[in-house]
């Protein structure tokens, strides 16, 4: 073994050890982010690979396979929504089986060789099997996202050790600085490998992802000898089964303040949080309280049986998980206003005016870097000014809270399907005014550019909502389950997918009755703008829901955490 690792023996909270390896020389926060920078890498190229494809999937679909708009649309959506749920899959299989790096590195070659088959499909399969095949590589790739998303962000920042008062500062500032680091290599497709589909060929464009992927997993290997690699601990939900058997088993016992804790008698394991920290006991979800409160059964019994007598620290990890469902609910509206930018926004942008001088049109694919541009500005003013600002006046570490930030993001994304309307609204209007309502590949005279607003507040919305729940998902999850809180977070994206596509049906299920379809091939005959006015009704609706909600969550409380509350206040 390399020397500047040693391994410790832990806990592992499920009744026995873990081994886990750290470099001994972890003292400040550099030596965490020296060895998450090998990860960032791999992310950033998935990133780049994921984007290069999904920024410009509908113009294929359309185009080359000849798939009408709204089948298209609903395609893309299943994809990217099977996506974003196979990690919670993929963090089942890490917590459970292989531990984060593997199944890093087991998703990596199953991603490298989803891309390398798609670039066979546009290129050296025959047109007869060539749609089933390009569909068989695009969930072979949704198969490789199911293990590395929920992974790769968790494990870099295991990078950073929690004990040391260094690297839990640098961890603040990581979910920023992570984010926008896989924001370059998702603008860098699109500006980049999309113009290339479109000018030189799908196979050349395929092939760079390809190329990305494996380059990506050679620096991740390269990086293995400093990397912090936790064990799996065995299955998180067997621990969250027993707190509900145990509380329905005794349903009839009265709920006391005496409960259950680690060290009591029958008690072989510690199942406190690492370095001791024991979570405060809590009023919500008090049904679960029975769980850990002793009946004269459990007094009788020599060994504690898991399946009728919990931890006050198990049972307030479940409270934790019931507490974060709520919030995810009220995310989905979000996800599927942000689906728009790689979907119907391209399919508008086609029909405009694209010209960038006498000889280069900008494709209609690649405006979706303006989300990108947009980030890249903003988590530097977020990270550097606004926090700042607003520890002044709040006296929060972070400035506003977790919730606020993504409360905040989703008031941005309801303005942003309103400009899109209104944008849309003109775009119409004006290919009427010019007799082009039944010229469907005209090009409507009037400048993209009127499209930018609504992919730069699209850009905003993120930074503070999907960076808000990486925190959130990640902070606020038992660490047993954080993989299982990445893939949470993000299978808000897929479910919000499905969502969108499920409003799509419907939509054009009434519509059509009407005898006015809404979404149809045609877009200068659509009114894709009152689609827009639909989601920002629902987004709207959904703030509402998501403040009542927000106003009722209470964050983790650590017994060490309100022991220096106390003093503080005295």
């Amino acid at each position: 073994m390399d020397s500047s690792v040693a391994p410790i023996m832990v806990e592992d909270g499920y009744g026995g050890k873990t081994k886990v390896s750290t470099p001994t020389s972890r003292k400040s926060s550099t030596s965490g982010w020296n060895a998450a920078i090998f990860i960032i890498f791999v992310e950033v190229a998935e990133r780049f690979a994921f984007y290069g494809l999904a920024g410009n999937l509908i113009t294929y679909l359309t185009n080359d396979l000849q798939e009408a708009t709204a089948t298209a649309v609903k395609n893309v959506n299943t994809w990217v929504g099977v996506s974003s749920i196979f990690p919670i899959l993929g963090a089942f299989i890490a917590d459970s089986f292989l531990g984060r790096f593997k199944t890093i590195l087991l998703s990596s070659v199953i991603y490298l060789a989803g891309m390398l088959l798609l670039t066979l499909s546009v290129s050296l399969i025959p047109m007869h099997y060539r749609k089933a095949v390009f569909y068989l590589a695009l969930y072979v790739l949704a198969v490789g996202e199911g293990g590395h998303k929920p992974c790769v962000q968790t494990f870099a920042a295991d990078q950073f050790d929690e004990e040391q008062p260094e690297d839990k500062a640098a961890k603040s500032s990581f979910f920023n600085w992570w984010y926008l680091g896989i924001v370059v290599g998702a603008s860098s497709a699109i500006l980049v490998v999309i113009y290339i589909q479109d000018n030189v060929g799908w196979t050349t464009g395929f092939g760079i992802l390809a190329g990305a992927v494996a380059v990506a997993l050679f620096v991740f290997l390269l990086g293995i000898k400093k990397y912090r690699k936790e064990a799996p601990l065995g299955s998180p939900f067997t621990r969250v089964a027993q707190v509900f058997v145990a509380a329905a088993r005794k349903w009839r016992v009265v709920r006391t303040n005496i409960c259950y804790e680690e060290g009591d008698v029958g008690c072989q394991e510690n199942e406190s949080q690492p370095g001791g920290r024991t979570l405060v006991r809590t009023n919500q979800f008090r049904f679960l309280d029975k769980a850990m409160i002793p009946d004269r059964l459990d007094a009788s019994s020599k060994t504690r049986n898991p399946w009728r007598l919990c931890s006050l620290n198990q049972v307030e990890e479940v409270k934790l998980v019931l507490r974060l469902i709520p919030i995810w609910l009220t995310c989905l509206t979000f996800a599927a206003t942000v689906v728009q930018t790689h979907t119907f926004y391209t399919k508008q942008g086609s029909t405009m005016v694209r010209s960038v001088g006498p000889h280069f049109h900008l494709p209609p694919a690649s405006l979706q870097s303006l989300v990108g541009l947009t980030i890249l500005l903003t988590v530097p003013i977020y990270d550097r000014v606004l926090v700042p600002a607003a520890r002044r006046i709040t006296r929060h570490p972070s400035g506003i809270t977790m919730l606020q930030r993504i409360g905040i993001g989703l008031i941005v994304s309801t303005i942003g399907m309103v400009v899109a309307a209104l944008v849309e609204g003109k775009r119409l209007g004006i290919a009427r005014e010019h007799g082009l309502a039944e010229t469907p590949k005209a090009t409507v005279p009037m400048s993209v550019c009127w499209l930018l607003p609504q992919y730069m507040i699209s850009g905003i919305a993120d930074v503070f909502t999907i960076v808000g729940l990486q925190e959130l998902f990640y902070d606020q999850m038992p660490v047993a389950l954080r993989s299982i809180g990445a893939a949470a977070y993000i299978s808000v994206v897929g479910f919000g997918s499905f969502m969108n596509s499920g409003i799509i049906t419907v939509v054009q299920t009434i519509t059509s009755r009407r005898g006015s379809v809404w979404i149809g091939d045609n877009l200068n005959r659509s009114h894709i703008d009152y689609f827009y006015w639909v989601l920002a009704a629902l987004s709207a609706f959904n703030f509402c829901a998501y403040v009542w909600v927000a106003n009722r969550f209470v964050y983790k409380k650590v017994e060490d955490e309100e022991v220096k509350n106390l003093d503080d206040k005295i």
